[in-house]
């Protein structure tokens, strides 16, 4: 089947005169100067649109380095606790010095009373030998004084 040339003038007619008018009424065949206009106002709009996402991006990175800034600050104030905890330490440290050193001291002290223990325990003992000595003399004298007595008295 095919069609004449009638139907096809028609055709064509029919689709020129719709067509147009459909177009028309969608805006999709607008004259060129009217989609020119519309097609910058489209992109100063995108344009607009851009540049108040930059103002946004710029005031997110300003916020961000405020507080990058902010966060420094405290890692400062950290780190000058740490070295206030370090001097304390350097300071406990030197008390722990300071007490070994009594520590060694007293040690000191305690060799010189034991040595002088010692001595005394020597002494002592000295003592006491000679006080052993001097029971078994006594003892000694008295018996043979009792001896030489009786001995005398049978006489």
């Amino acid at each position: 089947m095919a069609l004449e040339q009638k139907d096809i003038e028609f055709i064509e007619n029919y689709l020129r005169e719709n067509v147009s008018r459909i177009l028309t009424e969608q805006s999709l065949a607008k004259p060129p100067v009217v989609y020119e206009i519309e097609l910058r106002e489209r992109m100063v709009r995108v344009e607009e649109e851009l540049k108040h996402q930059r103002e946004l991006m710029q005031k997110g990175f300003e916020l961000m380095e405020k507080s990058f800034q902010m966060m420094e600050r405290r890692f400062e104030m950290i780190d000058k606790r740490f070295e206030q905890v370090d001097k304390r330490f350097e300071q406990v440290d030197k008390r722990f010095d300071q007490v070994d050193k009594r520590f060694e001291q007293v040690d000191k002290r305690f060799e010189q009373v034991d040595k002088r223990l010692e001595l005394l325990e020597n002494r002592f003992d000295q003592l006491s030998r000679r006080f052993f000595q001097f029971m078994i003399w006594t003892f000694g004298m008295i018996i043979s004084a009792t001896g030489i007595i009786i001995a005398f008295m049978k006489m």
